[in-house]
């Protein structure tokens, strides 16, 4: 019985808080050929001003790490939507109690939730040829995100996302 509870407090854990990424691109277009960056002008992300601002500042962190440099004339364009959903949970777990003698018998049982239900946050990160317009690279991020936060959470939130996003940003050839 220890083993089992120490399983369910493992499985737990490492569903709490992660994020998850998937990344798909052009095969065709050569990465290397882009330098610059930038937003694209009207964007209706989804996000509030101020999540807005810090997402876009993680990418302007992440994105300059990486070489890039931010134009009025950029080579890629990025677009932001983003949106929220409660993950209702399902899981439990049963505990029961029972007795009985030659055939009859009594028993009782619990369900206890594992958790409750998650606030999730997908994030999707367009890059787009400036010059001819079209979806070159994009990366959909999913992840836990907590309702009451402080600002300070949520920079750093914002960061983590960035950062994971542009990991395999250009794409290797």
């Amino acid at each position: 019985m220890k083993h089992f509870f120490i399983l369910v407090l493992a499985l737990v854990a490492i569903s709490c808080g992660s994020t998850r990424v998937d990344y798909d691109y052009d095969e065709q277009i050569d990465f290397s050929q882009y330098q610059t960056y930038n937003f694209m002008p009207e964007m209706d992300s989804g996000l509030s001003q101020l999540d807005l601002k810090r997402l876009m500042d993680a990418t302007d962190a992440v994105m300059q790490a990486k070489g890039f440099t931010k134009s009025q004339t950029p080579d890629v364009l990025i677009n932001i939507i983003a949106e929220e959903y409660e993950d209702v949970q399902r899981n439990s777990v049963g505990v029961g109690i029972g007795g009985g003698s030659y055939g009859g018998g009594v028993s009782v049982g619990a369900g206890i939730p594992l958790g409750g239900n998650k606030n999730h946050q997908t994030i999707t990160l367009d890059l787009v040829d400036a010059q001819k317009d079209i979806l070159v690279w994009q990366a959909v991020s999913d992840s836990n995100i907590k309702v009451s936060t402080n600002p300070q959470e949520r920079v750093t939130h914002y960061t983590k996302i960035a950062q994971k996003v542009f990991e395999k940003f250009p794409p290797e050839e």
